[in-house]
């Protein structure tokens, strides 16, 4: 009887796999611009969800509240990891848990007026490093250490993806809690 191999998955190809997916959310847009209207959607969004602004749709995934606690979070870390890769030869670019982001900085107890006023201040920040950047500045790498070497473009470009797949997340939540 033939032995099977049990499948141990690539870590290097799963970091990739997951590249591809998100940036297939950005598509041909430009990320740029995909970038300057993340903040107008996520304020419409709070203001739509109204008194189920902090109502999880199941007990393990993020209310509307929450998912705006994350894009901050994704804001603070991408916000270092620019100016890493821009300022020194290929720094060691962390990971970090997203959902240990949001469950232990407590985002569903932050106001969230004041989590929007501060992505909104890191985002303007950021998009004004972009505008400013040379051609060399965004081919400068990081060096990922679940991913590998990540240019401040490619950084760039992934989180428009993730802006977009975020606020359709953002979107589904907010249509489940309403029933």
């Amino acid at each position: 009887m033939p032995v099977m191999e049990e499948h141990v998955p690539d870590p290097v190809e799963e970091a990739h796999e997951y590249q591809r997916f998100i940036l297939g959310y950005l598509g041909d847009r430009d990320p740029l611009e995909v970038q300057e209207g993340t903040a107008d959607a996520l304020q419409g969004l709070v203001r739509e969800a109204g008194d189920r602004l902090t109502t999880r749709p199941e007990p393990k995934e993020w209310s509307v509240l929450e998912c705006m606690g994350h894009f901050v979070g994704a804001e603070i870390v991408l916000t270092a990891r620019y100016r890493w890769i821009v300022a020194q030869d290929e720094p060691e670019l962390v990971p970090y848990d997203q959902d240990l982001w949001v469950d232990r900085l407590h985002m569903n107890d932050q106001a969230p007026e004041a989590l929007l006023g501060l992505f909104r201040a890191l985002r303007e920040a950021n998009l004004d490093m972009w505008r400013r950047s040379t051609p060399e500045e965004r081919a400068r790498i990081g060096m990922h250490a679940e991913r590998g070497p990540e240019s401040y473009e490619l950084c760039f470009r992934l989180l428009a993806g993730h802006d977009r797949f975020h606020l359709d997340q953002t979107r589904r939540t907010l249509e489940q809690v309403r029933g």
